[in-house]
């Protein structure tokens, strides 16, 4: 693999600088100008009050208001005999399995760049009806720019697998969607069969991640979601993660770790995030803490769950109000930056290392510390407190 070279992800925070004489490259974070609109809410008091997605429409300002993007690097050695400073995440030797990766602009890829950026060897589970441009997309280089690692080389994804997680066997699976075209060329996809055959292929895994969520009626407030819709979301946002890790646990080494992705939604009132989707990200929450007691007591796997911020990713802008999410956490979160997904790869890459050893059973939130605001602070009601905001942004 490509991350041979690599000395694994580096918990570091010096300055970029480079050491000609050990010929090792320290990068620590990387600031990016980028220019963004500041923003005032038109009449959102707070998180709290909003009852409908009406409020979310933004009124900004007229001069624009400079962010800056932090984008935290590893650091690589070109000679593995030489030994690393720092406190390094030092993956080389194991084995991740990333479900939920169709496309190189989500969580799902950034953790899968993190985890090889430490030595990882990567493999992937991918939604059937998207597997043939995935594959497609792979194979003509058209990912090439986004599997840059750290040292230069490129991320090596050892193998796809074609994957949908809503169906535990074949048995499970409808006739109507055997028979569906989107599925046709592709056998060996349910969650049992998939681990099946990376047992086969490989033998074992030290690695679980979960990066896949549905709700076919997320537009709809939860008083408008039909049965069918909420227990969809249900189905495809949270017990996929139970089925996962029931049919995965039997692979998984001993001191692996299992990681899934949720939302501040899951105890948060967030308008416009509807359909079931709330409790199903409450549902994978309360899991999370269920499955890590019967894993690690069962094989020793951790269990975590990262509570990402908002990210421009195709899979988001389903929902259709992103943009505005990110603009208001921009607003009201202590950090004042835009969330990079590499920034949420890198906390998978801690949770999934040695460094870990003894987180199990946790919500990480990985949100520019949104989660902590009770508040909307750029709401009109503040404007006399005198809050302060980031100096460096200029």
């Amino acid at each position: 693999m490509a991350a041979t070279a690599a000395s694994g992800l580096q918990m570091a925070t010096a300055r970029p600088c480079i050491s000609s004489s050990r010929r090792m490259v320290k990068a620590g974070a990387a600031i990016l100008g980028a220019n963004s609109k500041g923003a005032s809410w038109a009449k959102l008091a707070s998180g709290s009050h909003i009852s409908n997605i009406q409020p979310f429409k933004r009124t900004l300002m007229s001069s624009p208001v400079k962010l800056n993007k932090v984008v935290t690097k590893a650091m690589s050695e070109t000679n593995e005999s030489k030994p690393v400073s720092g406190l390094p995440i030092d993956l080389r030797g194991k084995r991740a399995f990333i479900a939920g990766v169709a496309d190189d602009n989500g969580y799902g890829w950034a953790i899968a760049k993190s985890l090889a950026a430490a030595g990882a060897e990567i493999l992937v589970g991918t939604w059937v009806p998207a597997l043939n441009i995935f594959e497609t997309s792979l194979r003509r280089g058209k990912f090439d720019e986004s599997r840059v690692l750290p040292d230069g080389s490129l991320m090596e994804i050892t193998k796809v697998y074609p994957l949908d997680a809503v169906f535990d066997s074949l048995e499970d699976v409808p006739e109507d969607v055997k028979a569906n075209k989107r599925y046709a060329g592709s056998s060996k996809w349910t969650v049992q069969e998939v681990a099946e055959s990376v047992k086969q292929d490989y033998g074992s895994i030290d690695i679980l991640v979960h990066s896949l969520a549905n709700g076919p009626e997320v537009t709809k407030p939860l008083l408008e979601t039909s049965r069918k819709g909420y227990l969809a979301a249900i189905s495809a946002s949270s017990y996929s993660y139970v089925s996962l890790l029931k049919h995965f646990l039997p692979l998984m080494n001993p001191g692996g770790s299992s990681i899934s992705l949720t939302y501040i939604a899951s105890e948060r009132i967030i308008p416009g995030y509807g359909g079931g989707m709330s409790s199903a990200k409450a549902a994978l929450e309360s899991d999370t803490r269920v499955l890590a007691f019967e894993a690690g007591r069962k094989n020793r796997i951790r269990v975590n769950t990262i509570s990402a911020g908002p990210l421009r990713s195709r899979a988001a802008k389903a929902i259709g109000f992103i943009d505005t999410m990110i603009e208001y956490s921009l607003a009201n979160a202590p950090l004042q930056k835009e969330l990079s997904a590499d920034e949420v790869g890198n906390a998978a890459a801690f949770l999934a290392s040695p460094l870990a050893s003894a987180v199990t059973g946790t919500v990480m939130y990985v949100d520019n510390g949104l989660n902590v605001m009770g508040v909307g602070v750029d709401s009109p009601i503040f404007k006399d407190l005198n809050i302060p905001t980031d100096k460096h942004q200029g």
